[in-house]
């Protein structure tokens, strides 16, 4: 399959929106928001993050918009992020847009958080060679529920 990132365009943002409606996706990410069905905060949250997100991609599998994948947050703090359509888990994708990011930003560290028990995205953090740097327990919209949430480093 052909990953590739591009720069986001509005009309990526429908698919967007498509993505986060899927209950076990969100279950799987736990930090979304707590009404993946309000387009309007989902409007607003994207009219956001295209005015602060230092690098922001449309991730894309042999040319279809598949998800998203950005870097946000000052420079001591910079994380990254990513977001795959449940349709396509499982295929590599995760791990191949994360490396095409990461090669676009070459500033260390950069910092990830995933829920604990999401070993899928765990997984694609350590194969970009992410290691697990702290532990935290929140609350999780995306599970109404306070969870485990691992914090993950690359290159301190």
């Amino acid at each position: 399959m052909d990953v590739r990132l591009r720069e986001v365009r509005e009309s990526d943002l429908p698919a967007f929106f498509a993505m986060t409606q899927d209950p076990e996706a969100n279950r799987m990410a736990a930090f979304t928001v707590e009404d993946p069905a309000d387009r309007v905060r989902f409007e607003a949250h994207w009219a956001r993050i295209l005015d602060s997100a230092d690098v922001l991609r449309t991730v894309l599998a042999d040319g279809a918009v598949v998800g998203n994948t950005a870097v946000y947050g000052p420079p001591e703090e910079r994380e990254v992020t990513y977001w795959i359509d449940r349709a396509y888990w499982g295929r590599g994708i995760a791990t191949s847009a994360l490396r095409e990011l990461l090669v676009l930003v070459p500033e260390r560290p950069l910092f990830a958080r995933a829920a604990a028990d999401n070993t899928g995205s765990v997984r694609v953090l350590e194969k970009c060679g992410f290691t697990v740097s702290g532990h935290h327990r929140d609350f999780a919209p995306g599970r109404g529920e306070e969870i485990d949430e691992l914090v993950l480093t690359l290159g301190v």
